[in-house]
């Protein structure tokens, strides 16, 4: 497990209490490194959407375990937020609720001189994901070939 992934494990493990706690959802926890500096990323949802006044609630409690802990070695910036409309699906949960919406997924490469596909999400699996195109063809992409999935919005 590198360094990256075992901080974001630890860091999962102190903000789940605290999410749980207040009734939110944890979406994503994420460390990461944007021009020079570290990020440790908490994304927190609920049904109606996440307030400023929510980040900041769960933000303080957390701050308060991090310093405890004090298991990140680096310099970083910790920030709770939204996941926003076009939050990623990355975990089973993302799939199961999104199922009969409609997607946006873009593949690393091209596939059929084509790299994003719009439609409706049918199925998945640990492996795979089918969506129903405009035209009612179904079209099924390995997991490991998606760059980006998530949920379509039309403005």
């Amino acid at each position: 497990m590198s360094r990256k992934e075992e901080y974001e494990q630890k860091a999962e493990s102190l903000i789940a209490p605290i999410v749980e706690e207040h009734g939110f959802e944890l979406v994503d926890v994420e460390y990461v490194k944007e021009g020079g500096t570290w990020y440790l990323r908490s994304y927190i949802d609920k049904e109606g959407g996440i307030t400023v006044d929510d980040c900041e609630t769960v933000s303080r409690a957390f701050n308060e375990k991090l310093d405890a802990e004090d298991f990140i070695e680096d310099a970083y910036i910790m920030e709770v937020s939204s996941p926003g409309l076009g939050r990623p699906l990355k975990k089973e949960k993302d799939f199961k609720r999104s199922v009969g919406k409609d997607i946006e997924l873009r593949t690393y490469r091209a596939m059929n001189r084509q790299k994003e596909f719009y439609g409706v999400l049918k199925a998945y699996d640990e492996n795979s994901v089918t969506l129903m195109m405009e035209d009612d063809s179904e079209q099924v992409f390995e997991k490991a070939d998606i760059a980006l999935i998530r949920l379509a919005f039309d403005f």
